[in-house]
C-alpha cells in the first residue's frame, strides 16, 4: 500500500480498485520495489491504475521496466488496449508517452472532484487528468 500510495494519494480510492485488478511488482535483490496495478475495463480493454517505484529507486529504469513488462503481459494475453489516468503536465506524462500511449481525452476538475485534499503535482495543483490510451496493433512480435 506504501507503494500505490505514492501514485494515487487517496488510500479510500486505491482500496476500492484492488479487489477488481491484478498486481505486478518489480524486485530489486528480493525487495518488492516497485508496484504496478491494472484492471480490467471490458473485453481487451485494461485500465493502469496505479504505478509507482520506491523513492530510493526512482529515476534509475524500474518503472519503465515494469511498465515495459505490464505493456508485454497484456499484449500477450490479447488485449486490444490500455488506458491510464494521469495529470496535465509533469514527468508521468512524458512516462507513458515514451512508451506509446496518446492523449484521448481530459477529464476536467478531476482532481477536484474526486479527491477532499488537493493534489499537487511539483508544488502546483492538479486540476484536470489527462486520458491516455495504449492501443496494440499486429501480433506479440510487432
Amino acid at each position: 500500500m506504501e507503494l500505490l500510495l505514492l501514485a494515487d494519494p487517496s488510500e479510500d480510492k486505491v482500496r476500492s480498485y484492488l479487489p477488481r485488478s491484478k498486481c505486478f511488482v518489480a524486485l530489486s535483490s528480493g525487495v518488492v520495489i516497485g508496484a504496478c496495478v491494472v484492471q480490467p475495463l471490458g473485453t481487451g480493454i485494461y485500465e493502469l491504475m496505479s504505478i509507482a517505484v520506491h523513492a530510493d529507486h526512482q529515476r534509475s529504469g524500474y518503472g519503465t521496466a515494469l511498465l515495459k513488462w505490464v505493456i508485454d503481459f497484456y499484449r500477450e494475453c490479447g488485449a486490444s488496449r490500455i488506458e491510464v489516468g494521469t495529470g496535465t503536465f509533469g514527468y508521468q506524462l512524458a512516462f507513458y508517452q515514451r512508451q506509446g500511449f496518446r492523449v484521448t481525452g481530459i477529464d476536467h476538475d478531476f482532481f477536484v472532484s474526486n479527491y477532499q485534499e488537493p493534489v499537487f503535482e511539483d508544488g502546483i495543483q492538479l486540476l484536470d487528468m489527462l486520458r491516455l490510451t495504449l492501443t496494440y496493433t499486429g501480433d506479440a512480435s510487432s
